[in-house]
């Protein structure tokens, strides 16, 4: 008797079960691709159909379905861009730790090589629009967003639970309120910054010292409530954080209107010149400053100027346990090798000033460490160059002047540095280019005629800075502006900081070091004619300035009408919209540049506007 199918050819079943897992696996990509998980789409022109989620504009509602046309010209235009993932709604591009992850990047954790900047590939780059998060409203306006800012645009409340005995910030209902604390100043910075000001006898206990104190930097930020209280000082401070456990302190602090920039002291040098600031700070910044011979101190010291400060709050510069104390000890020898000398000692607060000479340095023993940098090491060259274990030696104008020879604030702002001959530029230059700013400023605001309030913008943009003269037409507005130098143009960052502004220098064909929605206001000067030339993606850019622009944003277009008429044709896939147009010949400039104002719209995805119904 048979046993049914007991001979059935043992190979041919192996066979069906392979063509039976083939299509199940088939079945469950579609299914995982259809639920949204290709939203990061890459590259752009390999723009794919995504979803259909409900927009809204202005005045209409679109869908997110990546449509395009044939443009004789280009050959591809989009009629929309896709949407990113919702979870994606923070990302930044070249800090996101995914992409260490998904490449396998072989980073040293030790030396915070993991919370610097590691972009994509251009062929990895995300072609899509980053949405706001759920229940997203137009930023608070300057001055109340320095003490409080819509919960919903920054939906992350742990620090107000991790930091509540320090005052970070406490949240109620919805919106999440600073009331000025930090690690070490739980009572308040105003206090705080009246007592360092005391400690180091400035007149008026004021910060600002008439005037000599413009710029600071502070290490490990935290909210920025720091900087945001020296602002009544007329002081700007460069506020820095990586984007660790902690994430989104320097989110919080740009939506307040604080300048702030996300980066660490790891390998690299920051994006910042030699002798940029006045006064360094660390409040228990929890930065190991003894590490590889002293390096992070040592570039510290690159970037403060002439009897700059480095003002001390931490365990170690008050406590008495032995693990404390020795650390002190060590870091006190270490520094006075780099000739600092200790200002002022109070309390829990150890201030240290750099010397005006270079006399110290030359009066040291041979052999002495640190070392003395080579003398072809230009300590202004910063992007992508990694950070020498090395004192930086003032120039023969600096050791002279005894000092750094700058006009005290505000006069400062329209004085000529001494290190505009480092460019080879006259004072006569300078004054030029000052005034033309200000008649081109002038010009821009007749441009955007009624759209303007005076609490419209707080945070600006300068994508090419040049000698810092946009921004100084701006300084009768309550703004702040990051000045951007490109990194393969002039290095006039130096002359930016020297008229007491901030900046950094980037490389325009890569993501910027900041979140989206930072910005208010973008001004674009011959930055698309740069890309072009460099032959980087003028797209790239325009995803990239809408990730960092608000909703309800402005962007000021200078340059060709060419490539003017070729982001108009992106609009409409952007959701941005055109203002104004003007004849770039009123604001004496190349016959062929126009002046172009453009708006973002406010745009929501269905989930978001669930929220906020």
């Amino acid at each position: 008797m048979t046993r049914g199918r007991a001979d059935v050819n043992p190979k041919k079943r192996l066979i069906t079960w392979i063509i039976v897992l083939v299509f199940c696996c088939g079945c469950f990509y579609a299914y995982t691709r259809s639920r949204g998980s290709s939203a990061l789409e890459y590259g752009s022109k390999s723009l794919r159909k995504f979803g259909s989620s409900y927009w809204r504009g202005d005045e209409d509602t679109t869908d997110t379905s990546t449509k395009h046309e044939e443009d004789a010209d280009d050959g591809f235009i989009p009629k929309s861009f896709p949407v990113c993932d919702d979870r994606h709604s923070e990302i930044i591009p070249c800090l996101d730790r995914n992409l260490i992850y998904q490449t396998r990047l072989k980073l040293d954790l030790s030396v915070m090589e993991h919370y610097e900047r590691h972009c994509p590939l251009p062929e990895k780059r995300y072609n899509c629009l980053i949405p706001p998060p759920p229940g997203y409203k137009v930023p608070i306006k300057w001055p109340k967003s320095r003490d409080q800012i819509w919960k919903a645009n920054i939906p992350h409340t742990h620090l107000a639970t991790e930091k509540s005995d320090q005052n970070w910030m406490v949240v109620k209902g919805v919106k999440v309120v600073f009331p000025g604390g930090g690690t070490h100043f739980h009572y308040g910075a105003d206090k705080y910054l009246a007592s360092m000001a005391n400690m180091l006898n400035f007149p008026k206990n004021s910060m600002n010292n008439e005037g000599n104190v413009r710029t600071v930097f502070d290490a490990g930020c935290g909210v920025a409530s720091f900087g945001g209280y020296l602002l009544a000082y007329d002081i700007l401070t460069m506020s820095l954080a990586p984007n660790d456990v902690h994430e989104n302190q320097i989110q919080f602090a740009l939506e307040r209107g604080i300048p702030a920039y996300l980066g660490v002291l790891g390998t690299k040098r920051l994006p910042y010149p030699s002798r940029s600031f006045e006064l360094a700070h660390c409040s228990r910044c929890r930065i190991d400053w003894l590490q590889r011979n002293g390096i992070l101190l040592l570039e510290l010291d690159r970037i403060l100027r002439p009897g700059g400060y480095f003002a001390y709050s931490s365990p170690e510069a008050y406590a008495q346990d032995e693990e404390d104390l020795r650390i002190f000890r060590a870091m006190s020898a270490f520094v006075e090798r780099m000739c600092w000398k200790i200002a002022v000692k109070r309390d829990q607060t150890v201030i240290w000033v750099k010397p005006l000479t270079n006399d110290c340095y030359m009066q040291r023993e041979p052999g002495t460490q640190p070392p003395m940098c080579r003398s072809d090491d230009d300590p202004d060259l910063v992007w992508g160059v990694l950070m020498e274990a090395c004192i930086t030696p003032y120039s023969n104008q600096v050791h002279r002047s005894k000092g750094s020879a700058l006009a005290p604030w505000p006069a400062r702002l329209t004085t000529p540095p001494p290190r505009l001959a480092d460019l080879g530029y006259s004072d006569d230059m300078f004054i030029k280019d000052t005034e033309l700013w200000q008649r081109r400023v002038e010009h821009y605001w007749t441009v955007f005629g009624q759209n303007l309030e005076s609490d419209t913008f707080r945070n600006v943009m300068d994508m090419k800075a040049n000698l810092g003269s946009f921004a100084a037409a701006l300084t009768n507005k309550e703004v702040w502006v990051m000045n951007v130098v490109p990194e393969d143009g002039p290095n006039t960052l130096k002359i930016v900081y020297d008229r007491g502004l901030l900046g950094s220098v980037h490389n325009w064909c890569e993501s910027y070091s900041t979140y989206p929605r930072t910005y208010d206001l973008i001004h674009a000067w011959t930055v698309f004619s740069d890309i072009e030339r460099r032959g980087c993606s003028i797209v790239d850019l325009l995803l990239e300035m809408d990730r960092i622009l608000r909703p309800k944003g402005y962007i000021i277009y200078n340059d060709k009408r060419s490539i003017a008429e070729v982001i108009k044709k992106y609009l409409g896939a952007l959701h941005w919209e055109s203002v104004a147009i003007s004849d770039s010949q009123l604001v004496e400039q190349e016959e062929d540049d126009v002046v172009f104002i453009i708006q973002k719209k406010m745009w929501l995805t269905s989930e978001s506007l669930k929220d906020s119904e």
